[in-house]
């Protein structure tokens, strides 16, 4: 995996509040407050004829937070409407697009992470386009702790209180982790992997590094956690958490039919690890909750030449 771009070391207070107020709804397609938002100049233009986009995305899953208000700003300068619709569990928003309820879904994992959604629901879903190529699943532990392997856990459970702290039930990191590789390392009767969500994982490794205490976490790369906090990614030496795989935009069957322009504009998006990085410490640690719509407008000044040009009539 190519070096990540490393995110600013500024105290953690607003990654905090990120952690501590993330509210997630319910299962079903329940919109967020204020869902109709504009990143640019949202007058008619274009083949969008003011068209609306839903896009749905689980909100403490900050690669989609991050890329959904990248395109509504993009989307809106070319004449969509744009809402936002927040969703707690990925069976849900993977069934939501391929009901259609859902237009577009803008970070999937779908070839490792979320295979087995797409495997029950990919017929009916329209892969958009790669937008980054070196997403991978992880088990991590602070610097400070002296272990280096997973299969190091093996034995020293007591270290983690027989726990491995990890996120939604049901997400595809989840799976990987319980079905892979703790059967694969001997763990899965040594340990027990602790589920709620996201953020509530992050506000175990928060206290837990606070207190210089060990602990071991499931995370992924990219996220911003890998540098906000003081984390290592364990080795997997047999290769159980997967191999690296791409973020995708995904939309419902038939987008590009629907939303030509559109379309043609996400299958031109494609960002490195600097470009990525940049756009989610932004979105989520200088500017964080309520300001997102500002932070991409930084983003996209810092970045003028890095996405397609949004052609207008």
């Amino acid at each position: 995996m190519n070096e990540r771009h490393v995110l600013s070391t500024r105290p953690l207070a607003r990654r905090s509040a990120l952690i501590g107020g993330a509210g997630l709804v319910g299962l079903g397609l329940a919109a967020c407050s204020g869902n109709a938002t504009t990143g640019g100049d949202s007058g008619d233009s274009g083949d969008s004829g003011g068209k609306e986009i839903v896009m749905g995305y689980v909100p403490s899953w900050t690669d989609g937070l991050s890329t959904a208000y990248l395109l509504d700003n993009r989307l809106s300068e070319m004449g969509y409407s744009v809402k936002h619709q927040e969703i707690e569990e990925p069976a849900a928003l993977y069934a939501g697009l391929a009901k259609g309820d859902i237009d577009i879904y803008p970070s999937a994992w779908p070839e490792v992470t979320h295979k087995k959604y797409m495997d029950k629901y990919g017929d009916d879903i329209d892969d958009l386009d790669t937008y980054y190529g070196n997403a991978v699943l992880t088990i991590a532990v602070p610097k400070y702790t002296k272990i280096e392997s997973i299969s190091d856990l093996k034995g020293n459970a007591d270290m983690f209180d027989g726990k491995i702290i990890g996120i939604e039930p049901g997400a595809g990191l989840t799976g990987v982790v319980k079905d892979d590789a703790m059967p694969t390392y001997g763990l899965d009767k040594e340990y027990e992997l602790v589920t709620s969500s996201t953020t509530a994982m992050l506000s175990e490794l928060k206290k837990a590094t606070d207190a210089e205490k060990d602990i071991v976490v499931t995370l992924w790369r990219p996220f911003w956690a890998n540098t906000a906090f003081p984390v290592k990614d364990l080795k997997d030496p047999e290769g159980a958490m997967g191999k690296k795989e791409g973020l995708h935009f995904l939309g419902k069957k038939g987008f590009a039919d629907e939303f030509a322009d559109a379309a043609e504009f996400i299958g031109g998006i494609k960002l490195d690890d600097k470009q990525y990085n940049s756009l989610e410490d932004l979105v989520v640690n200088e500017y964080g909750k309520g300001k997102e719509a500002d932070a991409v407008k930084k983003w996209l000044e810092d970045n003028p030449d890095v996405l397609p040009e949004v052609k207008k009539s």
